[in-house]
Formats: structure tokens, sequence, C-alpha cells
């Protein structure tokens, strides 16, 4: 089927997060508490933290650290005032690049991320200037030697359950699915034992661009690790070919 989507190197992406963990548990954290708040505690009732518990599975969040995230944010659901808020801008050369951030401060996070885009020689852009590049998608990506199935057994299992597309590379599978149908293929393949490296709803380019100046790979590389290094920043989506 297409290949469309860039992830033969979602393991180096992998280990990146894995040096991180603590950041992405905290993110995590910060996301149960607003679902939960939003949507209550139970996730078969509440689809936004059904797909953050999805997202704690597939980053070895351990299942009693996730329970007590969620008893904790049960009882402090009048105490959470995180907001959700997106920014949109330009790195180097027109690369496009969306920050999806979770703050108690709007200020700050406004603040902090226009710096991130200055000192990278990027400018912050309107809503929606480059948010029309992207697709939003559920994306599920297995390890294909944790995989005991065939391709085209898992294949037909993720599109039996309503996934949209699947792909694969040397060393791993992806699987798309529609948003409103990421949950249930996510449970699909997880009741079948199907070991997954990751699984969230994303927003995936609909075309790469190639970066071939030195400086500006550089820039875009200091736009981008200073945005991983923001506390409040939850994801980075960016259309630049990385390989």
């Amino acid at each position: 089927m297409s290949g469309h989507s860039k992830f033969a190197n979602i393991k180096h992406k992998k280990e990146k997060n894995d040096a991180a963990k603590g950041k992405i548990f905290t993110i995590i954290g910060r996301e149960i508490a607003v679902a939960v708040k939003e949507g209550g505690p139970d996730p078969n009732n509440n689809f936004r933290l059904a797909a953050v518990v999805a997202k704690a599975k597939a980053n070895n969040m351990p299942n009693d650290t996730i329970e007590k995230g969620i008893k904790k944010a049960a009882g402090d659901v009048g105490n959470v005032n995180y907001e959700y808020v997106t920014y949109e801008g330009y790195g180097p050369n027109g690369i496009a690049i969306i920050v999806d951030a979770l703050t108690d401060n709007k200020n700050r996070t406004a603040a902090n991320i226009r710096s991130a885009f200055t000192k990278g020689q990027g400018s912050i852009g309107t809503p929606g200037c480059v948010s029309f590049m992207f697709d939003r998608k559920g994306q599920i990506v297995i390890d294909r030697e944790e995989c005991d199935l065939e391709a085209d057994d898992l294949m037909m299992m993720a599109l039996d359950a309503g996934a949209e597309d699947f792909n694969e590379e040397e060393d791993s599978y992806e699987v798309l699915t529609d948003p409103d149908s990421f949950e249930d293929v996510r449970r699909a393949l997880e009741e079948a034992g199907i070991p997954m490296m990751s699984a969230e709803v994303t927003m995936l380019p609909q075309n790469y661009v190639d970066l071939t100046d030195e400086n500006a790979v550089k820039n875009l590389q200091k736009t981008l690790d200073l945005l991983d290094d923001d506390d409040d920043v939850q994801a980075v989506y960016h259309n630049w070919n990385e390989e």
C-alpha cells in the first residue's frame, strides 16, 4: 500500500524519547489530568483519555503509574488549569512547523516558543499558515522483530479493525487510521497481543522538504532542540526530510 509516511527512523526517535523518559512521563501526566477533567476517569467512555493511555503504554509507562495518574486527576479536577495551545510557523527555507503545547501560562509559553523559532532563524506564523500541509491521522508503529505475524496478516487485521492504510519498512510496520477510528484499531491490535512502539493521533506532512544548506540544518535543529527542551511543549511536527 502507499508509503507516503516517513517512519523508518522510528527507532532513533524512540531511543531519544527513552533518554528523556522523565519529561515524557510528565507530559503524559498532564495530558491525563486534562483528559480526566474534560471527560471523566473511565477510558471506555472518554476517547481523549483512552488515546492518552495508549500513548502512555507505547512509551512503557507502568500500568500502576497510569492508574495512579488517573485517580489523582479524578480527585483534583478543580485544580487542573492546563489548556492546549497550538502554534504554527516556519523554520529555515520555509520548513513547516506545528507545535502543540499544554500550559498553565500562555504568555510564558508563547514567549518561549517565539524565542525558539527566532533563534533558529525562523518565525511564528498565523493560525492555519502551515497546518493545511499536514493530515491529522492515527498512527501506530510496530517493530517487525517483536511482531510474530506476517505482514499480510497484520495488514488484514488492521484493515478489518478500521485502518485506512498499512505501510512497511525494513524494521517496522505503520498502521494509519482516521482519528475517529484510532482507538478501535489500537484496541484490536492490543487485544491480539501486537506490541506497539508508538500509538497516537498525530500530524503527518503531505510532503517532505530536503535541506541541503548546512547552516539551515543547524538552525532548524536549534529550533527543534529548544522546543524539545520546553516543558510546556507536548509535540512538534515538521516536514523536514531528516534522512
